[in-house]
């Protein structure tokens, strides 16, 4: 981070760091503590989960409403105006993923009674342990402004897609295999994609910090598993 003549300048970028470091910090926790709950079928785990998602919101809002302030009172330019705008889209997209470790504790509190759970859920604790390793890697490379490792992140979003095809193979086997089983194995396929859309966001953020230390963009084409998206 360039340092400033106007120190008032600097506190305030410093100022936004520690909020996307506090979301980042939130945000991981919810996304591996949704999956542990919903591994356990944990409805206490899941009702905090939903509660913490307030905290998040809060900060996602106060991070634009002052990334808007320094940019009116500075008028940055170059890395000053990347490093503004970075914390804008990162702001998004970890309230994002706060959003998705939600939906996976609704889902969880939904899922209580069933104690039918699939061999998939094998899948979705690897899958959520992925997403949440990409969190935490692209979230450290932000604070370090270390391009290679938030380029790292950004190919091995392909990890992730692939996991989430055989989950989405082993949901439907199972379903097949019994109707009653239908209901159950739809809440944990939007549990799957959840974690799926989870690892996005953390390449969404892998893609803003090589914008943030280069000023260039990435492919608009990310790797993909070789079946694709369902």
């Amino acid at each position: 981070m360039t340092d400033h003549t106007v120190r008032a300048f600097d506190r305030e970028l410093e100022l936004l760091g520690r909020k996307i470091a506090e979301m980042g910090g939130i945000a991981e926790k919810m996304l591996s503590e949704s999956i542990e709950a919903l591994i356990r079928l944990n409805v206490d785990e899941a009702n905090a989960i939903i509660a913490t998602d307030i905290r998040l919101d809060l900060l996602q809002r106060e991070v634009e409403e002052e990334a808007v302030r320094i940019i009116a009172r500075r008028q940055p330019v170059s890395v000053d105006l990347r490093e503004i705008v970075g914390a804008m889209r990162i702001s998004g997209d970890l309230e994002r993923v706060g959003d998705l470790a939600k939906n996976i504790a609704k889902r969880t509190v939904a899922l209580a009674n069933d104690q039918r759970l699939p061999r998939a859920m094998i899948g979705l604790r690897h899958m959520g342990e992925l997403a949440a390793m990409q969190l935490k890697d692209v979230l450290d490379a932000y604070g370090q402004r270390d391009v290679e490792r938030a380029d790292a992140v950004w190919r091995r979003d392909v990890e992730i897609d692939a996991l989430e095809d055989s989950v989405f193979r082993d949901l439907l086997t199972f379903m097949m295999e019994d109707p009653r089983n239908i209901s159950s194995c739809t809440h944990l396929l939007f549990c799957s994609k959840n974690v799926e859309r989870a690892g996005d966001h953390a390449t969404n953020i892998a893609e803003t910090v090589h914008y943030i230390v280069t000023g260039e963009t990435l492919p608009v084409d990310r790797p993909k598993s070789m079946f694709g998206n369902q």
